[in-house]
């Protein structure tokens, strides 16, 4: 769903609120909730330095204003053509938006007017004021860009997102003339769920959820966030609107949509940015990413989802080397595993390694931390592994492709990427045995599991396609350039279904053989078109795409999902035996007749082979 809205933003643009408001053809107003056209409540206040008409009273404002606020204030000057927070920008609502919006007012309203009631609730810094609402960050930016989203945040001035969940309750069942106002079914209103405060996960404020017309709506207040130099866990309280804005990682995600106003709120050149199609932090970009360095992931993944680029002060910023170090030790590996995951399944994953590759991320995600001897592979042919990917999934991703035959699902697309990330190691020599002598991981497999947690699922492909691309190179071989001799074995159809079979299933089951295959190529292409007698790209994937052809054209390409013809207990029965360690050699070889006499049903051929080999089974 993500990645469909993420493509079709470009065509939708022209008829996105942003455009028509720079060409002031008409003005977009909310369709009106329903409602008795009552007197809207106040307008959200701006800061104080904004509204003091006399020069000497903005200078004392001035004085007792943060410093990080000033210097927020004046890069977003900087990129304005003037200092207006309260915009008069409209955002078209649906019609199950208008109905949210509606009853969301109805419901301030109501708590504003039980003074005695709301004063227990009310916290922060805006204690004093009526109940304000405004929907903010994601959800502005996407009907900004024109694209629906079903996710909506609601920011509260001065309640916390359980106190107003209730009170929202409390209003749907006050009065059956409520719920018919605002047409309110029984299953409008789903049930409450507090999220608890959680800064390993980075939820560092606990937040109410609820659905409300099928929407998921979360509740939070307006907060402000403080970090000391030595914890990525920051200090937490109630804040103003402006000051909730500043904490934000991107200023396209620090806009809010005011529900009483119904226009849009920018204390960060957020909407200009927009216009811009660019990426930048509403403070000081060193301070964003020391305060949180995972900001540095997400960056990435806004400017890869939605086609914006990164503005260039913030991307100098990215690759400092304070800021690599903060990432790799201030933030969980988890958490580099979910951005990470969300920009390789994103709509641009080529951009996103790109992005990993100009800023050298690449050593601080692709390693494990708790190990200061980790090696650190050369990235001079890397750019060309993901590149190749890029052309195989794109302009080259026709029928019968070597895209189309490798890559079958979502999920094996994901992992593709996630391949092509570690090409870099694949000529790395591996650790030494463990205790015991079990062979180590791979560095790949290493650097996926330590340096983001990634799945075992993932990990076994990943294993598996270090350990059978020598293999996988010697049959490309074998079937397009032979050595003198033995050009007729590409058409031992048991040769070539028994390797793939072997490949798909080891280290462990669903080690999925095309991929490994894949990984294989884009290895080759790094390697060949590099150094000295370097091939072209070309060159390279015509040599692949024969060898899948080949593949085609043999039948083999779900070799590994062939049923044997008959099972083990079946076969020591026919054979006379009792059942033994003979069975698994057996059954290989009964598989390998099937291969041979793909169009045989009857299983006695493939007995009577077995028996020419009891000897060599070990069966008595």
């Amino acid at each position: 769903m993500l990645s469909r809205i993420c493509r079709s933003q470009l065509r939708r643009f022209h008829h996105s609120p942003i455009f028509l408001m720079k060409r002031k053809l008409c003005d977009f107003s909310s369709p009106t909730p329903p409602s008795d056209n009552k007197p809207e409540q106040p307008q959200a206040p701006v800061h104080p330095e904004a509204q003091a008409s006399d020069p000497a009273k903005r200078q004392a404002i001035r004085a007792t204003t943060p410093p990080v606020i000033i210097a927020a204030r004046n890069r977003r000057q900087a990129v304005m053509t003037d200092s207006a927070v309260l915009t008069d920008q409209s955002i078209p609502l649906n019609a199950v938006e208008a109905q949210l919006k509606g009853l969301l007012v109805d419901v301030a309203e109501y708590i504003n007017k039980s003074q005695e009631a709301a004063e227990g609730e009310k916290e922060g810094k805006n204690v004093n004021e009526p109940v304000i609402l405004r929907w903010a960050g994601g959800w502005v930016r996407d009907k900004l860009l024109g694209a629906e989203s079903n996710d909506i945040d609601v920011a509260i001035n001065n309640m916390t997102g359980e106190a107003f969940a209730l009170r929202l309750r409390d209003y749907c069942d006050a009065d059956p003339a409520h719920r018919e106002r605002h047409s309110i079914g029984p299953a409008d209103v789903g049930n409450l769920h507090k999220i608890a405060r959680n800064p390993d996960k980075s939820k560092h404020l606990e937040t109410t959820t609820i659905k409300l017309f099928g929407l998921d709506v979360d509740l939070v207040n307006l907060r402000k966030e403080t970090y000391t130099e030595d914890s990525r866990h920051p200090q937490v309280e109630f804040g103003t609107a402006e000051e909730d804005a500043l904490r934000r990682d991107a200023t396209v995600n620090a806009l809010f949509y005011n529900l009483h106003t119904g226009k849009v709120e920018d204390f960060t050149g957020g909407m200009k940015d927009m216009e811009r199609k660019l990426i930048r932090t509403p403070l000081e970009p060193l301070q964003t990413f020391m305060d949180d360095p995972l900001r540095v992931l997400r960056l990435i993944r806004f400017a890869c989802r939605l086609g914006f680029t990164i503005d260039e002060e913030t991307k100098a910023v990215m690759g400092d080397e304070r800021v690599l170090e903060a990432l790799k030790l201030k933030i969980s590996r988890e958490r580099v595993g979910v951005e990470l995951e969300k920009m390789l399944k994103g709509p641009d994953p080529f951009s996103s390694l790109t992005y990993i590759n100009n800023l050298s991320l690449y050593y601080t995600l692709f390693t494990d931390s708790s190990r200061s001897d980790f090696p650190r592979p050369p990235l001079t042919s890397w750019p060309i592994a993901y590149q190749t990917l890029h052309s195989l999934s794109t302009t080259l991703a026709t029928p019968g492709s070597i895209y189309s035959i490798l890559v079958t699902s979502p999920e094996s697309a994901y992992f593709a990427w996630n391949l092509a990330a570690l090409v870099p190691f694949a000529n790395l020599p591996d650790d030494p045995p463990l205790k015991g002598g079990k062979p180590a991981p791979p560095l790949a497999t290493q650097a996926a599991r330590e340096g983001y947690r990634a799945p075992n699922k993932l990990t076994d492909v990943i294993t598996a396609s270090h350990k059978n691309r020598t293999a996988i190179l010697a049959m490309r071989d074998l079937v397009v350039r032979p050595a003198s001799g033995d050009e007729g074995k590409k058409m031992e159809r048991d040769r070539l279904g028994m390797a793939i079979r072997e490949w798909d299933s080891r280290p462990g089951a669903g080690a999925n053989w095309r991929l490994q295959v894949l990984y294989a190529v884009l290895v080759d292409v790094a390697e060949r078109t590099t150094g000295q007698g370097k091939e072209t790209v070309e060159d390279v994937l015509k040599e692949w795409q024969a060898f899948l052809d080949h593949l085609v054209e043999m039948d083999l390409l779900d070799a590994p999902s062939v049923k044997r013809i008959i099972d083990g207990k079946e076969l020591a029965k026919v054979l006379g035996v009792k059942p033994g360690k003979w069975m698994g050699q057996a059954l290989e070889v009964v598989m390998a007749w099937q291969l041979r006499n793909p169009m045989v049903s009857d299983p006695e051929g493939a007995v009577e082979e077995v028996r020419k080999r009891k000897k060599e089974l070990g069966i008595e």
